[in-house]
């Protein structure tokens, strides 16, 4: 009776050292998962504010006169940007915004400006 009662007992530790384990690997994913979504919150933040800072970076240029848009034909750098302005007919501007890190186009627009009006406000 007495090695009946030692191995279930031993039966008992092991199954509650198996549970443990258990319940240490499902913890362990569970604050792995936890820490990896406030990882991407914080990146979604900082992609959200990059990106405002690039809105008004190409609100302002939407609002230059054919003078400063033929100053600023061709790439160049704008902070962490690559501001690229075409003129692929004589009145349309194709205006881009990259980002050099990635090399992907963040915003693009094209402007209308016509020829021979004063652009002075």
């Amino acid at each position: 009776m007495h090695a009946n009662r030692r191995c279930r007992r031993g039966l008992v530790l092991l199954e509650v050292i198996i549970a443990l384990t258990i319940l240490a690997v499902g913890a362990t994913a569970v604050v792995a998962l936890a820490s990896e979504s406030l990882r991407a919150i914080s990146r979604a933040g900082i992609a959200e504010m990059n990106m405002r800072r690039a809105n008004a970076l190409m609100e302002a240029v939407a609002l230059w006169p054919r003078e400063d848009l033929d100053r600023h034909l061709g790439d160049r750098p704008e902070g962490p940007w690559r501001l690229r302005v075409d003129r692929p007919v004589p009145t349309l501007y194709v205006v881009g915004l990259v980002d050099t890190a990635s090399g992907r186009v963040l915003l693009q627009t094209s402007l209308y400006r016509a020829e021979g009006i004063d652009d002075a406000p």
